[in-house]
């Protein structure tokens, strides 16, 4: 059994994902940041994979930061489908984040500060 600080985290990261509309997706980092775990993405990664099956949340819209899919294998060619049945388009392995990245209060933001 996860420590209950760990599955509270889980479900917050969870919850964030669950957000991601059809055809848009965001990378490990912002999940985390958005879930209140700022520079944790691994955090983010370590809770899709204890996802629990058939809950609904859409974990194949959650990518690296550099629009790349990061499963290696058969759950990489299962994501890479799932995402080109939401219209979500691969050049060559890569996503391009300025078409299809989830656009939050927080990403908007964030692009104006820079």
């Amino acid at each position: 059994m996860k420590r209950k600080s760990e599955k509270d985290a889980y479900l917050r990261i969870w919850r964030t994902v669950y957000r991601i509309p059809r055809g848009k997706v965001a990378s490990y980092g912002t999940i985390a940041t958005l879930s209140g775990f700022p520079r944790q993405g691994r955090l983010a990664g370590y809770a899709l994979h204890n996802l629990p099956v058939g809950t609904g949340v859409p974990w194949h819209r959650v990518v690296n930061v550099r629009g790349m899919i990061s499963l290696p294998g058969k759950r990489g060619e299962k994501q890479t489908r799932l995402l080109r049945e939401e219209g979500i388009v691969l050049t060559r392995g890569r996503i391009n984040m300025e078409n299809f990245e989830w656009r939050t209060v927080y990403r908007s933001r964030k692009r104006k500060l820079t």
